[in-house]
């Protein structure tokens, strides 16, 4: 993780603590730095690193925090980096694949300031919010809202309405979203590109909306994951192209290589049903049944259709599970 002192937002872009009705700095106090070290033989070591750093919040007296859930997948190591400076140990809870949040256990007392979760469905388009990060106002970014809409992931991952804000954070990754009264509005995920009026484009922050986590925390707390049954996983890399899906990268010795989908196929229909774009693809792979289902995929390859199934997996058992501490 970058040094607290290495950095800083543009000030043009900083918070001001009297454009908010609540304690600014007293909010960004429970946002703290997330620092994983994962095996070099995890499963997620070649796509998403070794090495991870991003950002958390606290959610809870007891250590709660929250982040995103990749950067914390597989981890053997978790440190956590207060606003003073000082680092603590921590212990990955839990991971949801659906939502993409991931819950951390602090294994030291943190002397913080608990960030109260809101209600994300309530934030409307253009409202101001805070996009914090680890370190303070110097670390955040004064943002608006900018868009809430369906979200579809090359990873097999779709938000039904994720959130939107810029300007973005350019340390997206586990970031607080801040609403108007102070409280935890989502949590930050990627970092797109979005098309302006004359040709520019401007960066924007992926929220994950808070309310997503509230039906499943108690389950991240207890089993790690929610109490439901894992969504069939292929195990492909997908992407749109002038209305057609296609493959553009595999799991090793994951379902849809074993099945012989090779990059480059174009995925014409799923169980029969034509899929145009990556949210239909993959929730018509989940309309089939639970992880384990064969999947009928249609795909053409070099001028021939291929009929093919796959096996479905779960994709967490492809993955190093949290070490006990």
């Amino acid at each position: 993780m970058a040094s607290l002192s290495g950095w800083k937002i543009p000030s043009s872009m900083q918070p001001k603590p009297e454009d908010y009705r609540y304690d600014l700095d007293h909010a960004l106090a429970s946002v703290v730095g997330v620092r994983t070290v994962i095996p070099g033989d995890a499963f997620t070591a070649e796509t998403l690193g070794t090495e991870r750093t991003g950002n958390g919040v606290l959610i809870s007296a007891d250590g709660l925090v929250l982040t995103i859930g990749y950067i914390i997948t597989e981890a053997e190591t978790v440190w956590l980096t207060l606003v003073d400076g000082r680092a603590v140990p921590g212990h990955a809870l839990g991971y949801d694949q659906a939502t993409g949040f991931g819950l951390i256990q602090a294994l030291a007392r943190l002397d913080l300031p608990v960030m109260q979760i809101g209600q994300s469905s309530e934030a409307a388009l253009n409202e101001q919010v805070v996009i914090g990060g680890v370190g303070g106002r110097q670390r955040s970014v004064a943002a608006r809202i900018v868009g809430r809409q369906e979200f579809a992931g090359y990873w097999e991952y779709v938000l039904d309405e994720a959130m939107f804000v810029a300007p973005a954070h350019p340390h997206w990754g586990g970031t607080a979203l801040i609403g108007p009264t102070g409280d935890l509005l989502g949590i930050g995920s990627l970092q797109l590109e979005q098309a302006r009026e004359g040709g520019k484009s401007e960066h924007i922050n992926m929220m994950v909306p808070i309310d997503l986590v509230k039906p499943i925390l108690e389950d991240l707390q207890t089993r790690g994951q929610p109490n439901r049954p894992p969504r069939p996983w292929l195990g492909l890399y997908a992407t749109e192209i002038e209305d057609k899906v296609v493959v553009v990268g595999l799991a090793k010795n994951g379902p849809a290589q074993r099945a012989d989908l090779r990059t480059g196929d174009i995925v014409l229909s799923v169980g029969g049903t034509e899929v145009r774009n990556l949210a239909g693809l993959f929730r018509r792979v989940w309309s089939l049944g639970d992880a384990g289902v064969e999947v009928p995929v249609r795909a053409y390859r070099d001028g021939k259709t291929l009929d093919l199934r796959v096996k479905s997996g779960d994709r967490n058992r492809f993955l190093k599970a949290p070490r006990l501490h």
